[in-house]
């Protein structure tokens, strides 16, 4: 009787997966919690104040907002991760897209925790990746040396956002677990249709069309009272 073998690509996609899944992990060290990208500002204002307005918010940061140019900035950096000239313009472009002070800290912070924790996969990458480098960029380079998939590194990427911003929804009292459950299961077409576009995109694609919630963005630093950085 034959024996029964695994073949090796089925290994290092679960592999892979598994990287993926501890990386995009709330509990993964880069202090996604203390950022709001601008919801608690929205939330103050009254733009967002039930599950149906949060679904429409995240739908729209996803498909023309700051997480569709996350997107696009991921999927350069993960293609260039072994051209160190190249993966130097795209963290240099990604840090002039920073459209805040909080904006800037936020991405940059959690780039800087990105790579620190990244270190317990060791890998040459690393070393390429120095001075500011912004979250997406940390992540698109770190997961192209892993050979993570692009597309499913993307999908993981945007779903982590969300789900940290139906987070912040939660505990801005906007919505509750159970509804905050479902924004997300609202959300599934919206990410893995944008991880496809972002998986085919170039910078030329880089651009957002999301006045009101760069808006909020901005407005946040002089919010008085505040649970968030940003």
């Amino acid at each position: 009787m034959a024996a029964t073998t695994t073949p090796m690509t089925e290994h290092a996609d679960t592999q892979a997966l598994l990287r993926l899944v501890t990386w995009m992990s709330p509990a993964f060290p880069i202090g996604a919690f203390s950022y709001s990208g601008g919801l608690e500002q929205a939330v103050h204002d009254g733009l967002v104040t039930d599950a149906p307005n949060l679904v429409q918010w995240l739908k729209v940061l996803v498909q023309h907002g700051s997480s569709w140019n996350d997107a696009v900035l991921l999927a350069e950096s993960y293609r260039a991760f072994d051209d160190p000239g190249r993966l130097e313009a795209v963290r240099e472009l990604a840090e002039a897209l920073a459209g805040s002070r909080e904006r800037h800290m936020e991405t940059t912070l959690q780039g800087e925790a990105f790579l620190a924790a990244a270190a317990h996969w060791p890998h040459p990458v690393l070393e390429t990746l120095t001075g500011i480098v912004a979250y997406p960029v940390a992540v698109g380079a770190v997961a192209g040396a892993h050979r993570t998939g692009l597309e499913p590194a993307l999908a993981a990427y945007l779903h982590a956002t969300a789900s940290n911003l139906v987070s912040v929804a939660i505990r801005c009292g906007v919505t509750g677990q159970k509804y905050g459950v479902g924004v997300l299961a609202e959300l599934e077409p919206v990410i893995a249709a944008t991880a496809a576009r972002a998986l085919r995109s170039t910078l030329d694609d880089l651009g957002t069309a999301t006045i009101t919630a760069d808006m909020s963005a901005l407005r946040h630093e002089t919010l008085h009272s505040r649970l968030f950085r940003s």
